[in-house]
This record gives structure tokens, C-alpha cells and sequence, in this order.
């Protein structure tokens, strides 16, 4: 009786897992590290770009930044750290990223930014903007591994 009961708690597992869509160890996602250096010239649009890292299970992949926010004034670096979450393999990292909740502009000093892109990854990055820029708005940024 107790085997019969056993089986039948498997099965019932087994069916919860596959209607909840559970994750198997392949299909997990983890984390990485990114670094972002961005410079941003302009007078009401500007031009901005950059290039970076990402670290993940170990390897470096380089990134290429683009498209940074309109509604700038002045010249201005910055240097980003941070984490990316909910990576399925390092080329879901590219894409078009917008903002999520809120803080996700740089203006004057330090402040943290969470963005997310098509793919799923979200973007918590951290780091202090140097040079004199009115604002340095991350969202539309697009990262691509090169």
C-alpha cells in the first residue's frame, strides 16, 4: 500500500511539474557580471555609445552600447557596474533595454538603474557619471556581443 502511495505522489509530481513549466537544470538561468563604459556628446540629441564585458560561467564576452537616451547637453563618461539576471545563454544579453521601476537615469552623480530587455534579462547597473551632462537616460540603450 505504501509503495502504491509513493507512486502515486511521484506522478502527481511529476504532473504539477510539466503544468507549472518547472525548470529543468538545463534551462536554468543564472547570473553575470556586466562593466559598461559609456560616453555621451550632445546639445539637446546627442551621441552616445560605448563598449563593455560581460562575465559569465567564467568566459568574457565583449559588448558594443548604443542608443543612448535622447535629452542631453554637454559631455559626459560613465563607468558602469553591475549585475545581469535571468540569462539563458550569454547572447541573451542583446537587445533594446528600457527602464523598470524607478531610477533608471544617470544624472549627476551616483545612482543604480534596473533595465530589461525582449529577451527576459534585467540589468542592475551602478556607477558615477563624470564630465557635465544634464541627463544620461539609459533607456533604448541596445548592448550586442561583438
Amino acid at each position: 500500500m505504501l509503495v502504491r502511495a509513493m507512486k502515486m505522489a511521484a506522478a502527481v509530481v511529476s504532473l504539477a511539474v510539466m503544468l507549472l513549466g518547472a525548470a529543468t537544470p538545463s534551462q536554468a538561468q543564472t547570473t553575470g557580471t556586466v562593466r559598461l563604459h559609456i560616453v555621451r556628446v550632445g546639445f539637446i540629441v546627442g551621441v552616445g555609445g560605448g563598449r563593455g564585458v560581460l562575465i559569465f560561467h567564467g568566459h568574457s564576452y565583449r559588448l558594443s552600447v548604443s542608443g543612448i537616451g535622447i535629452g542631453s547637453l554637454g559631455i559626459a563618461a560613465v563607468d558602469l557596474v553591475g549585475t545581469a539576471g535571468n540569462l539563458t545563454s550569454p547572447g541573451a544579453i542583446n537587445g533594446t533595454y528600457a527602464g523598470v521601476g524607478a531610477g533608471g537615469a544617470f544624472v549627476g552623480g551616483a545612482q543604480v538603474a534596473t533595465l530589461q530587455n525582449g529577451n527576459g534579462v534585467v540589468l542592475t547597473l551602478q556607477g558615477v557619471q563624470a564630465g557635465f551632462q544634464v541627463s544620461l537616460g539609459l533607456g533604448g540603450m541596445t548592448l550586442l556581443m561583438r
